[in-house]
């Protein structure tokens, strides 16, 4: 029996040791935390999406409505230039009725306007240079000096806006 002990004595310190030596020469894991900015694990999306830029437009800081007619976009603008809407589809003057470009003010506003001048609704307009407004219409065609806009962008358009505030039409 005593040689039964001893075997079994001899097992378990080698098997002692060869733990002893793994643990000795185990390195303790530097793992980063989970988050903030924790690290990717191939094939999983990030349990933090990256910020989102601010989007900007290309007018200045006091304006409130931001035309830009090379790309037919416009944008909401607040507190020294920060968009609150946009960009957003619109579209302008066609050739011969060309939206000017500049920097206007606006003149009134008319839920449900008329044109006396093309007999069509112009529903949720903004004056703000002469005959020339923004209000609803199909951003796929061109217009007789008009910016026509999506129903949503016209109404926040409507609503953003009031008598006085600065409109910048931009190429």
């Amino acid at each position: 029996m005593g040689s039964r002990h001893s075997r079994t004595g001899a097992r378990l310190a080698v098997l002692a040791g060869i733990v002893a030596a793994g643990f000795g020469m185990a390195i303790p894991a530097q793992a980063d935390p989970l988050w903030p900015g924790g690290p990717d694990i191939p094939g999983v999306p990030p349990l933090i999406p990256s910020p989102i830029a601010p989007v900007i437009a290309p007018c200045s800081a006091e304006t409130r409505l931001c035309l830009r007619l090379s790309t037919n976009e416009m944008w909401l603008m607040e507190d020294g230039g920060k968009v609150v809407y946009g960009p957003d589809v619109m579209s302008h003057g066609r050739p011969g009725y060309e939206t000017p470009p500049g920097t206007f003010r606006v003149a009134f506003k008319r839920e449900d306007h008329w044109s006396t001048l093309h007999h069509v609704p112009m529903k949720w307009a903004v004056f703000f240079n002469g005959d020339i407004a923004t209000h609803i219409g199909p951003t796929e065609e061109q217009s007789h000096g008009c910016i026509r806009m999506t129903p949503v962008g016209a109404e926040r358009t409507f609503y953003h806006l009031s008598p006085g505030d600065i409109v910048q039409v931009v190429n």
